[in-house]
């Protein structure tokens, strides 16, 4: 079956499952800002980043003037378009930030991953926003010798940071099976540290949730450029102490940000909800999330409604770091996915494919999210999560509250506090080096599932691409 959106899909909520199924919300934008104005936090993106900053900033002082500017509307980006994992991956390993500092520290940035899964939790349920969460961790399939190899090697060194059973254990084909009964299984690695999410619902959540709690949202005020107590947009002028930049994929559009963070687009399909006889067949009883070892990412979700959503990298990064509406879209790329889905799980073959979407994820040059305050200018900014942002945004939002309150905290001192990556090369040689990378994991796959052995090329560009 080729991957073709069936042709009763309504309107612009389409523009991904997430958008389409926000019961109760039509995505109209609120005001643009009226002209100038002064407050005394002002944060450009209203995705989850500036949301939760926004959240817990006026949670802690009712008192602040704070003013979230977004160039579309809450939600249109990322935050609105990934694939419902709320997971405590981070980008960095865990030996990359001990470099970078300790490991002490980079223990305590794994902890606070993982306990941003279960704030997010609590924090919706505070704001009383159902997010449709079901906390049933992740299973990482293994479907080949060097998967397996790769599943092994992920336990012990887990093992050797003193990481335990509870945290991430390695499954027989029987027990991997039992959850999740893909083709060719021959053990998995599982961890608890993941929730499946309607991330729709908890981004246009916050945003109502900012607003009740005295936040301001200006929808289609597009910043231009972010300067020591001021935003420049098309409709005005925010001045502020505190300016924080929350543009994650769209960094760029700023002046002077082009080389910071690149955006790179991953594509996600969904189908129609499934009957029950086929998920007996699939599993996922927990609603967890599903990956498997390969090298070019794959991710996958049951939804509460019962679809499958699966989504994955494949996408060319396009030259110049361009964003177009058109990238979201890549019909070779759905095509991957669908045969990828049903090579995993051959009952779906006769379900439609009901959504397909995608959207630009953020990547720093080190492969390092990062958040921080320039407290001699007052600006400050997070981003770079490399498509782990659902939870990782709220540690990010937590951590900005307490730097724009001057609060010296454990959040405060985490590694990547402060951290600053360098900038990604000019053109044309981040296409090249971007591009290269991602073929290079298409063809380490390939290479492993025709000869059996690890891929060569994988141990040569892994290293180089993060």
């Amino acid at each position: 079956m080729g991957c073709a959106l069936s042709t009763d899909s309504p309107d612009l909520r389409s523009l991904s499952l997430w958008h389409q199924t926000t019961p109760g919300d039509d995505w109209t934008p609120r005001p643009p800002l009226p002209g100038d104005r002064e407050v005394d936090v002002a944060i450009v993106g209203a995705g989850f980043t500036g949301l939760w900053t926004a959240l817990y900033l006026a949670r802690a002082e009712p008192t602040l003037r704070i003013a979230v500017v977004e160039a579309q509307t809450a939600g249109f980006g990322a935050s609105g378009r990934n694939g419902g994992w709320c997971s405590a991956l981070f980008p960095s390993s865990l030996d990359s930030l001990a470099r970078r500092s300790s490991r002490s520290a980079a223990l305590a940035q794994y902890a606070a991953m993982r306990h941003s899964v279960d704030e997010v939790i609590l924090a919706a349920t505070a704001e009383d926003i159902d997010a449709q969460m079901a906390k049933g961790g992740t299973i990482a399939l293994a479907r080949s010798g060097p998967q397996l190899a790769r599943a092994k090697a992920e336990v012990e060194h887990a093992r050797s940071w003193g990481l335990g059973e509870d945290q991430v254990r390695l499954l027989s084909e029987t027990e991997a099976t039992s959850v999740l009964a893909a083709t060719r299984v021959r053990g998995a690695t599982y961890t608890p540290d993941c929730a499946a999410i309607h991330p729709g619902r908890l981004v246009r959540g916050l945003a109502a949730a900012v607003e009740r709690r005295g936040g301001t949202i200006y929808e289609q005020t597009p910043a231009t450029e972010i300067a020591p107590g001021r935003v420049e947009t098309r409709h005005g002028t925010v001045r502020a102490a505190h300016v924080i930049r929350a543009t994650e994929g769209y960094t760029r559009t700023l002046a002077g940000q082009r080389r910071q963070i690149v955006p790179v687009y991953s594509l996600i399909i969904a189908t129609e909800p499934l009957p029950e006889a086929t998920w007996e067949q699939i599993g996922l009883r927990r609603r967890e999330t599903f990956n498997d070892h390969r090298h070019l990412i794959i991710y996958g979700q049951r939804t509460a409604d019962d679809r499958l959503v699966f989504g994955g990298r494949g996408a060319p990064y396009h030259f110049g770091s361009r964003i177009r509406p058109g990238f979201d879209r890549n019909e070779h790329v759905f095509a991957a996915l669908h045969a990828t889905l049903v090579d995993l799980f051959p009952a779906v073959a006769p379900a439609r494919v009901t959504h397909a979407w995608g959207g630009a994820l953020g990547i720093a040059r080190d492969w390092t999210a990062s958040v921080g305050l320039d407290r001699s200018t007052g600006v400050g900014w997070a981003g770079g999560y490399v498509g782990d942002g659902v939870s990782t945004t709220n540690l990010a939002g937590r951590t900005l509250a307490d730097l724009v309150l001057g609060r010296d905290t454990e959040l405060t001192r985490l590694p990547w506090v402060d951290h600053r990556s360098r900038s990604w090369e000019p053109e044309p040689l981040r296409w090249l080096g971007i591009n290269a990378g991602l073929r290079a994991m298409t063809w380490a796959d390939s290479e492993e599932a025709r000869t059996g052995r690890e891929s060569r090329i994988a141990k040569v560009v892994a290293p180089l691409i993060g």
